[in-house]
């Protein structure tokens, strides 16, 4: 094995990314029972979360708007409100007020909600409670709180009242804090149970001989808030006038019946803002028969009774003739002074602005296209203005604007009534005097013909205005019969689809957070960790060759080669010796230096075992312990600490084997540090330590270095220069990470050859890799390590 090389691609090559997968990954797998744990509570909250929400149901429907057309656009003005189909946007918006969604909840029963207790929430129930519940909303009621309905029979019930908060509703529709919570009382079914705070009727419909149910009592305004609220109003599609309306409910069925009950509320709305116009029609013309109807009546019994009286049945030729012309003018001058009267009855209307009694001309037979567009846009915009007004106020931009054209329109019809009155004016006074030159004609006649004509003339035009009146009367019915809605539903709403909670979705977003969070707090324990806890980490950012790993130490005594033989211990330090050999090519005649970063990461340790491994193989060791400071060596081998290398260098002692001493290990001697000296580093710097190595050298084939760490001292770095090779130790979980940029930048700034480096102290059960290097099958395949 050519460590050189191997030395020389680490320089070249380890500059990769700082994060190792794999190494990741290994670890994520010995933190499985931790990562079980978090899924198993994150599958619970999933669980507990689907339990305890109350469900949410979606439903949806579509619906068609038809974009008004005016009936007369030639007297209104484009403004910028018009832009966008302003026309269909106010129609969303009366889709979505309280109006029309407190007609739509006076249909239906929501104002009593019944729900089934359950143990981790209650249920809503719509159309399967048990019970039957009616409330009397004239009187005060409880509101806004569960109320338990229990029973054994078919005959009495208890009602109960568990909530700690409810409200009383007052007859004016206000609403206090109920202060006295009723107690619980014994009841039968139904019959009506008044009180001071509520009036309720309960009637058991099931067969079911026992149960509970729980109810609210909703106050009707506030529910219809909360619909209004609560309806999505969209556009299917840009462009288009469908409706896209959605509601989130309780219940999948009650989304469904709002929907389609509103919708329906809706067209019915708009269908008696249609009839409205043929109904004041009708109530018009039906104020003029009456009158009509009396008249004719008293003409008939006139004409009867004058015939009877002058025996006279016929008409001579020339009275019929004169007869017959009278009556076309008296005809047409009746309907033209009834038509007067509408005008005057018209402007009278407009000038008190009162727009709800008004009828359309073409109602009551009067064919002119101008009025009749003009009062069909006014009472079209007169409408839309009262939709306004559900939810906007007077002070709105749309509901000014609209305003505005309500009052152009009225000026214009002002201005076309003058022009028809007068009209008409003249047309009576010209009818009036050919009536009046038919009387010269008539004057000829015998009296008793003329009596008859005057009684008939009076008969036939009330009989004539009377068939006519019928006549419009009845085309307003039938057109009020047959009116038929702009609007209509595309598609009815259905069942409604769980939207909350979402089971699969949230088991699904538990598994990811389950697996997330642990794995989260591995990648962020792995950021921010100091120390090296792996041998892989090392090895991809040290510079130097790792000659070797080395298992953590259990035993007291740091002599595990000597103590431990057969341990994972001493085979790493084998396996180190023979590492050694490769990289200086020769099992003897050199000078090894152990050394670390800071105190405590094992290089008196390694420093020892190594010297034992090569003492072990008949090689004359020697361990210098250079490290006056803090010397440990003595204690290992339980000698005395009292001379040693401080007192060579001092020139206290001249021959060093006098301070040399025996091991009770064969080919082990060690050179003690002797007596702390006030002055370590210029000691280690005198030229008496260069002679010293040198001598060693001589008489050993090995000679090793224990010196201070070289984080902590400066003369570590000047002692490299006297020996073969240096191993730097670092120490599991306890170096930093800090202190491999340290010794690379150590490398590189000094040029340093033969610098590698050891991984000691290392503990198998936490760690993410098996570790070749050092030991071979790893901690308990040895026979020393069984035994421990």
């Amino acid at each position: 094995m050519n460590f050189e090389q191997i030395d020389n691609d680490l320089i070249q090559e380890k500059n990769e990314s700082s994060f190792d997968f794999k190494t990741f990954v290994n670890k994520l797998i010995k933190f499985w029972p931790w990562i079980l744990v978090s899924l198993m509570i994150a599958f619970s909250i999933a669980f507990l979360i689907n339990k305890v929400t109350d469900p949410l149901y979606r439903s949806s429907s579509k619906f068609f708007i038809k974009e008004k057309e005016s009936a007369i656009a030639l007297f209104e003005r484009p403004t910028i409100s018009d832009v966008g189909s302003m026309g269909l946007q106010n129609e969303m918006i009366i889709l979505k007020s309280k109006p029309i969604a407190l007609q739509t909840l006076r249909k239906l029963d929501f104002d009593i909600e019944y729900y089934q207790a359950g143990s981790f929430r209650n249920t809503r129930l719509y159309n399967n409670s048990p019970l039957l519940i009616q409330a009397e909303w004239d009187s005060p009621q409880v509101i806004n709180g569960l109320i338990e309905v229990s029973w054994e029979n078919d005959s009495i019930f208890t009602l109960g009242f568990p909530d700690e908060k409810y409200q009383k509703l007052l007859t004016d529709g206000s609403s206090v804090i109920l202060k006295n919570i009723p107690e619980s009382q014994t009841y039968k079914f139904n019959e009506w149970i008044n009180t001071d705070n509520f009036s309720l009727k309960i009637s058991k419909i099931d067969i079911v001989k026992e149960g509970k149910t729980l109810f609210v009592l909703r106050d009707i305004n506030t529910l219809a808030s909360i619909y209004s609220n609560n309806l999505n109003v969209q556009l299917v599609e840009r462009g288009a006038s469908i409706l896209n309306l959605g509601i989130v409910t309780p219940n999948p069925i009650m989304g469904m019946v709002y929907l389609n009950t509103l919708m329906q509320t809706y067209l019915d709305q708009e269908l008696q803002e249609k009839n409205e116009v043929y109904a004041n029609t009708i109530e018009f013309i039906d104020s003029q028969v009456s009158g009509v109807a009396d008249s004719l009546k008293f003409f008939e019994n006139e004409l009867e009774n004058f015939r009877s009286q002058n025996r006279i049945y016929n008409l001579s030729t020339e009275g019929a003739a004169v007869f017959d012309k009278m009556s076309e003018l008296e005809t047409q001058l009746n309907n033209e002074q009834f038509k007067r009267r509408y005008y005057q009855n018209l402007q009278d209307y407009l000038i008190r602005e009162n727009y709800k009694d008004l009828v359309v001309p073409s109602g009551i037979g009067i064919d002119d296209p101008i009025l009749n567009g003009l009062i069909q846009n006014l009472l079209a915009l007169q409408n839309d203005k009262s939709r306004m007004l559900a939810t906007m106020t007077e002070m709105s931009p749309a509901v000014i604007e609209i305003n505005r054209k309500i009052q152009d329109s009225n000026n214009s019809i002002q201005e076309v009534l003058k022009n028809v009155d007068n009209n008409s004016k003249l047309l009576i006074e010209d009818l009036q005097e050919r009536i009046n030159q038919m009387e010269n004609s008539f004057r000829s006649l015998p009296e008793t013909e003329q009596n008859l004509i005057r009684i008939e003339r009076r008969f036939s035009l009330s009989e004539n205005l009377y068939t006519y009146l019928q006549e419009k009367r009845a085309e307003a019915a039938i057109t009020k019969a047959s009116n038929t809605v702009n609007n209509k539903i595309i598609e009815p709403a259905s069942f409604g689809y769980l939207i909350s909670p979402r089971p699969n979705q949230n088991y699904i977003v538990s598994f990811i957070i389950g697996i997330l969070f642990p794995v989260l707090f591995v990648f962020l324990r792995e950021v921010f960790r100091t120390k090296i806890e792996d041998l892989k980490y090392l090895e991809n950012r040290l510079k130097v060759s790792v000659l070797s790993t080395i298992l953590f130490n259990r035993d007291e005594s740091n002599l595990v080669v000597f103590k431990q033989g057969k341990s994972g211990i001493a085979e790493g330090f084998r396996s180190l010796r023979a590492n050694l050999k490769f990289v200086l090519q020769r099992d003897s005649n050199f000078t090894l230096l152990v050394t670390s970063t800071i105190s405590g990461e094992g290089k008196t340790f390694c420093a020892i075992n190594l010297a034992s491994v090569y003492s072990l193989t008949g090689k004359k060791t020697v361990l210098l312990g250079c490290d006056m400071r803090k010397p440990k060596i003595f204690q290992d081998f339980n000698l005395q600490n009292d001379k040693g290398l401080s007192n060579i260098l001092s020139g206290q002692i001249d021959d060093w084997k006098e301070v040399v001493k025996k091991t009770e290990f064969e080919n082990l001697d060690v050179l003690l540090s002797g007596p702390t000296p006030p002055n370590p580093a210029e000691l280690l710097f005198s030229e008496n330590f260069t002679k010293l190595i040198e001598s060693l050298k001589e008489n050993y084939d090995i000679v090793i270095l224990d010196t201070p760490p070289i984080g902590l001292v400066s003369e570590t770095i000047d002692l490299l220069s006297h020996v073969d090779l240096t191993l730097f130790v670092f120490r599991q979980n306890y170096s930093k990470r800090a202190f491999i940029d340290s010794l690379n930048a150590l490398k590189k700034n000094k040029k340093l050859e033969n610098l590698y480096a050891i991984f000691n102290g290392v503990d198998v059960k936490k760690s993410s890799y098996g570790y070749g290097y050092g030991y071979g099958y790893g901690y308990g395949y040895y026979s020393d390590d069984v035994k421990k």
